[in-house]
């Protein structure tokens, strides 16, 4: 009868809920795993350490007057810089790779366990439906005594209590199974992020690769080659910018104050990332701000002593240090008004690559100077979106991104020659001009 069975049945039961009691790890095995997240976070530290004495050399060549090698000691330490941080990121994959294997092991361990233990739960509940069916009275004359039948009952509510307590466990091992699928899925969407980090990092890395071939097969790797270029290029922006302000003053467009958000309302992101922005922050002695900001919107003190370049109307723009092939932000959802590269042009140096973004309050923004674009005209985007890595190309001494605000009622892309017939080398290129109202400062919408 069932009371017989009841020891067998429990005995089974017990062994069976076993499988839920959680495998601790052994004190070799805890200290295996903790020797590896030593190890990695050594590695790490060691990696990071790399990166800021790289960051520490470049800021020391970026104070110095721009030569032939200093840029070029600047663009090699660059390269260093980022073979550190690709170093790192394979880190982390290696790593992330490593922990969802682990975690999905641990899943296939609890399926079987939770597997073994329902198959044990049933086969004990049916042995408890098959008793119950005997009346109280044939299981009371089964026994040889009232004692049995009282042992026996107290068997069936130890039984209970048990089974009480092994559903109790299963409920909690389908609780940690189902966090360790999360945390499955956590690290899989982790993956795919340093694997898209990695990516950009190796872009970086070519970019900065391209900006250095180029530059030694314009100067022949001669200093007196390169600061004729340089020279050449002011000359050739000074001409630039005096057409381009006639332009700007015969442009018909009306820039209505209503249709711009407010001053201070902060409806623009930085077009850099967050990590990047929080490193600025602890270069402040490097900028004198903690914006990485190189040069301010207006008639600020380089615009004034180089008034001739900007032909007495100031800097229409915020200019930030930037390593070359470093990922650049829409600061806004919005559409991709126009891209283009002024150094097709020859003999233009201007914006270099830019892309213009529309946003929908009133506003444009300009990202010039790039090393690569990665959107095009008429490309939806939205706020944080990748739209290409900063450089030095068009009008540059250094590696920049040159970030304006525009308003967008006061803004067209075109070519100078389009007005009036431009002639100036830039008079074929196409870019974006604006009437000198529709000139915005960046800092009142950051």
């Amino acid at each position: 009868m069932f009371w017989r069975r009841l020891p067998h049945i429990a005995l089974m039961f017990a062994i069976a809920g076993t499988a839920l009691i959680p495998m601790h790890a052994s004190a070799d095995a805890a200290a295996d795993i903790q020797a590896q997240i030593n190890a990695h976070n050594s590695q790490i530290a060691s990696l990071e350490a790399d990166i800021a004495a790289y960051q520490k050399q470049l800021d020391a060549l970026g104070a110095q007057k721009s030569t032939l090698q200093s840029t070029i000691n600047e663009l090699a330490l660059s390269q260093k810089q980022l073979a550190s941080k690709i170093a790192v990121t394979k880190n982390n994959i290696a790593w992330a790779n490593k922990q969802i294997a682990q975690l999905s092991a641990s899943i296939g361990d609890k399926e079987e366990a939770i597997k073994g233990d329902q198959d044990a739960i049933a086969k004990a509940l049916r042995s408890v439906d098959q008793g119950e069916q005997a009346s109280l009275l044939e299981q009371l004359f089964s026994t040889r005594s009232f004692s049995d039948a009282w042992k026996a009952a107290d068997e069936v509510a130890q039984f209970n209590r048990a089974l009480k307590g092994n559903i109790a466990d299963l409920q909690s091992a389908r609780i940690v199974l189902s966090t360790n699928r999360d945390k499955v899925n956590a690290e899989k969407a982790k993956l795919v992020a340093l694997e898209n980090d990695l990516a950009l990092q190796k872009r970086s890395v070519d970019a900065t690769k391209a900006t250095q071939a180029e530059l030694l097969s314009q100067t022949k790797n001669k200093e007196s080659n390169y600061q004729n270029l340089i020279a050449q290029k002011k000359a050739a922006e000074k001409s630039f910018e005096q057409e381009l302000v006639n332009l700007q003053s015969q442009l018909n467009l009306i820039v209505h104050p209503g249709s711009l958000p407010k001053v201070g309302s902060g409806v623009l992101s930085w077009p850099f990332s967050v990590a990047f922005m929080n490193n600025c922050a602890t270069r402040s002695k490097v900028f004198g701000n903690n914006f990485c900001i190189t040069q301010y919107f207006g008639n600020t003190p380089f615009s004034t002593a180089n008034a001739q370049v900007y032909n007495g109307h100031g800097h229409n723009a915020i200019d930030m240090g930037a390593p070359i092939g470093t990922p650049l932000h829409a600061a806004l959802s919005g559409a991709v008004l126009g891209t283009g590269n002024t150094d097709l042009v020859r003999g233009c140096y201007s914006f270099g690559k830019w892309v213009m973004i529309k946003h929908y309050n009133g506003l444009n923004t300009l990202y010039a100077h790039l090393s690569t674009i990665d959107v095009s005209r008429g490309q939806q985007v939205t706020t944080g979106q990748i739209i290409g890595l900063s450089g030095m190309t068009g009008y540059a001494t250094g590696p920049h991104l040159h970030f304006g605000v525009y308003a967008t009622e006061g803004t067209e892309i075109m070519t100078l020659k389009q007005y009036r017939g431009a002639t100036t080398p830039c008079a074929n290129a196409t870019m974006p001009v604006a009437t000198l109202t529709a000139y915005l400062n960046p800092l009142s919408y950051l």
